[in-house]
């Protein structure tokens, strides 16, 4: 088979995603490569391809035990002989593993990087072929990269006690060029292809919201979204209780994640969002990476993250099937102190010298900064967040909150100029707040402590909001007038910059005021269909339930979407709908396809096509419309005939009442 066979065979798509047919070549060629391509890319397709291909076994090393489950799913329900290894599982099974992967059973293995350093792992993959070694989140092997992880660095020594070098593929959503540098020199990548395919998500909409009582707010972006499966990230352990809480309260279906919770509680939560037995997840930055689930529709920031590199891979659990998403940050000047005092506070990194985290810290106050601006900004949301990985942006993209607000532009020159010179005649040595007060002629112990309220400037701007003011700071800021410096409670001090404008020899330009606007995009069917596409749903629970894999890994909401478009009646129709796989038809076609067929005879029928969809939500998880054996056929037809209760029957079968008397009904055994 050639790449084209084995990505309509295992994977159902008829061609590549942009990068991806060219990472997959030069893989295939016994070239390394490094791939920098967006959350939700297909970056898993790259490697997953050639190890097929391969005559040996691929290795893909992988921090998240999540997405080694998912991965592993999904491969084996593609036909793909796949394991994992990681902390979650038991001495017997890590054994079976090895076992078999020394008998050859596996194609592909997805490893933790700390058991890079078994002696058992070690020793199995000295005695079978290793083609590849794919490692996913490359990011984290760079001390300089908001992800370090040390156990990344036992990779290239892993590697180099293998009897045969393989082809290393690396893999990541995120690097900025000093990143990039560091996964090349540090994992030996030798001439690697490097290819980027861009930052853009062009299926996400973008929008940063900054209410007077964020919970409220909250309430009615959930309400609005009430159907729809989505991930709301909290700072903090504490914030993320009480978010949970005020969402159950509302009445909606929410469960939370964070690392004080116990093993257990954690692996049933993320097990309730991913089957979709909770639509909501409210978590810290613990949860989410490798999470493969495909229907999340929004992302909801409660807290502003504190880097534009975060922020960017948790917006991209958003939107994985190519549907439209949303992804809102709910901005708030306390957020801004929170992840200050988290950089203030941050454990020293014992394998790098004082000086290189007095530096690396220095790194993270300058991505806070860059995070800050994204949340004040006027500009266009994706252009900003493209411009800071050094992607190039069309200039409207029509895809944000900024995009979608009228702006004025105000000349602010004067407020400028008062604003600037406070700051200088009070000595360059307080921030926002203080500033203000001062200007707005506010009286209080610390304003008189330090004799601010004699000062020239206090008062000149009395009928000015203190909102007014903020604003205007930030956009002075923003523009470069003035800068903050420390952390904490950080100062203003002004930039050359700001001079012309105090002598009235320059100009100061602001957008204001903005008026923001939330979106969202529901899935794109006909709605003349929608009704089929909530049937094929039906059914796809029901073999997802039966199978112990979530939804999405049987099918993605896309692919239900693309057959509600193609109708397929035909096994070679099916084989058309994106993402249908040869295997995937053997095992699901049947089913899928009479649900199609049944909808289509209906179509001057109304109450006959709305009476099909009600019984099969009225059934529940119906076995109805899977394939029923001869052999199967033959045991029910007697249990029947000797007596056997239907409750008894579809028991035995594994399958609802309903189910069997449907099928009872078709054998002529009871009246319909």
């Amino acid at each position: 088979m050639d790449k084209f066979d084995v990505l309509r065979k295992y994977f159902g798509y008829s061609s590549f995603r942009k990068g991806q047919e060219e990472m997959v070549d030069c893989l295939l060629s016994g070239r390394d490569a490094l791939g920098i391509m967006p959350t939700g890319a297909g970056k898993s397709i790259c490697y997953q391809v050639p190890a097929i291909m391969f005559g040996g076994v691929t290795i893909v090393v992988s921090p998240l035990i999540s997405l080694m489950k998912d991965q592993v799913n999904a491969l084996v329900q593609q036909g793909v002989k796949a394991a994992y290894i990681n902390s979650s599982l038991t001495d017997t099974q890590y054994d079976k593993v090895l076992k078999n992967a020394a008998l050859g059973i596996y194609k592909i293995i997805y490893v933790a990087p700390e058991r890079l350093e078994s002696v058992s792992f070690i020793n199995l993959c000295r005695r079978i072929k290793i083609s590849m070694v794919a490692v996913d989140e490359s990011h984290c092997v760079s001390q300089w990269g908001q992800d370090f992880r040390p156990s990344y660095l036992n990779i290239n020594k892993f590697i180099s006690m293998l009897p045969n070098r393989p082809i290393i593929g690396a893999f990541t959503a995120t690097a900025t060029d000093e990143v990039k540098k560091d996964i090349i020199n540090i994992l030996q990548l030798e001439d690697p292809a490097v290819v980027t395919t861009g930052f853009d998500r062009p299926n996400l909409f973008f929008s940063v919201l900054r209410p007077a009582k964020k919970d409220n707010r909250l309430i009615e972006l959930i309400k609005e979204r009430r159907d729809k499966s989505g991930i709301i990230y909290c700072s903090t352990r504490k914030k993320v209780e009480s978010v949970c809480d005020l969402l159950i309260k509302n009445g909606f279906p929410a469960t939370r994640y964070h690392a004080v919770l116990s093993d257990k509680e954690r692996v049933k939560n993320q097990d309730d969002f991913v089957y979709d037995r909770k639509l909501v997840m409210v978590a810290t930055n613990a949860f989410g990476m490798g999470i493969d689930k495909s229907n999340v529709s929004y992302v909801i920031h409660y807290n502003m993250p504190k880097n534009i590199e975060s922020y960017y891979q948790e917006t991209g659990r958003a939107g994985r099937d190519g549907q439209e998403a949303d992804c809102i940050l709910l901005y708030g000047a306390g957020d801004v102190q929170t992840c200050q005092y988290f950089i203030e506070n941050t454990e020293p990194n014992p394998q790098l010298t004082p000086e290189q985290n007095e530096m690396f810290k220095k790194r993270e106050e300058e991505r806070l900064k860059h995070m800050i601006f994204y949340c004040r900004t006027s500009d266009y949301l994706r252009n900003y967040m493209l411009r800071y990985f050094g992607d190039e942006a069309e200039e409207n993209c029509g895809k944000c909150s900024n995009c979608l607000t009228k702006f004025e532009t105000v000349d602010v020159t004067i407020e400028a100029q008062k604003i600037l010179s406070c700051i200088i005649r009070t000595g360059q040595k307080f921030g926002a707040t203080i500033i203000s007060d001062v200007l707005r002629g506010k009286t209080n112990d610390r304003i008189t402590s330090f004799g601010l309220d004699r000062q020239s400037t206090f008062g000149i701007m009395k009928d000015s909001k203190p909102t007014e003011i903020r604003y205007i700071i930030e956009k002075l800021e923003e523009q470069g007038y003035i800068i903050s410096v420390g952390a904490g409670k950080p100062i203003l001090r002004v930039t050359e910059m700001s001079y012309p404008v105090l002598k009235g020899k320059a100009k100061v330009n602001i957008k204001k005021t903005r008026k923001f606007k939330s979106h969202i995009e529901r899935v794109n069917i006909d709605e003349t269909n929608s009704e089929l596409f909530d049937a094929l749903k039906v059914v796809r629970t029901y073999f997802a339930m039966k199978r112990g894999v979530p939804a999405y890994i049987i099918f993605s909401d896309a692919t239900l979407a693309d057959m509600c478009k193609v109708m397929p009646v035909t096994p070679k129709e099916f084989l058309e709908v994106k993402g249908v796989s040869s295997i995937k038809l053997e095992k699901y076609g049947e089913a899928f396809m009479r649900v199609i067929k049944e909808y289509g005879k209906s179509d001057n029928d109304e109450k006959s096509k709305k009476y099909d969809v009600a019984e099969m939500r009225a059934n529940g998880l119906t076995g109805a419309y899977e394939p029923w054996s001869e052999k199967e056929v033959e045991k029910l037809r007697f249990e029947y005939e000797v007596g056997i209760p239907i409750e008894k029957i579809a028991k035995n079968h594994g399958r609802t009442k309903g189910a069997i008397r449907s099928r009872l009904k078709k054998e002529g055994l009871i009246e319909e």
